[in-house]
């Protein structure tokens, strides 16, 4: 406990808190935007598929969920049991996430946004 108090009174009395709130704000955005950036694409492609859409109808049979394919006019629908959530599927957005947001940290750390700060 005496260590995180330490911690704590040192960083509200240091010069350093506006660029901790800032470092700390920025985080928040690009997390933000690399969510929606990243389930963007599922959501797009789970409303295709789904059994409800106009797109899917094109398959005559049931129990099978039409595929987008790249090239117009060309339709390709597969069982529907194809389609289910592995578990995979949990651990790969945040990963991907984790992995952005600590690219843009380090691009804006090489960028030096807050070079006056520091002393070489």
């Amino acid at each position: 406990m005496f260590l995180f108090t330490a911690i704590f009174t040192r960083l509200t009395t240091s010069s350093r808190w506006p660029f901790l709130v800032y470092a700390a704000t920025w985080t928040a955005i690009l997390s933000v935007v690399v969510a929606v950036a990243s389930f963007a694409p599922e959501v797009a492609f789970v409303s295709a598929i789904s059994s409800s859409s106009s797109f899917s109808t094109a398959c005559e049979t049931d129990g099978s969920v039409r595929v987008p394919l790249d090239v117009p006019g060309e339709t390709l629908c597969l069982p529907a049991n194809l389609f289910s959530k592995s578990k995979i599927d949990f651990i790969v957005p945040p990963v991907f996430a984790a992995a952005v947001v600590a690219a843009s940290a380090c691009l804006v750390r090489a960028m030096c946004l807050w070079d006056d700060d520091e002393t070489y």
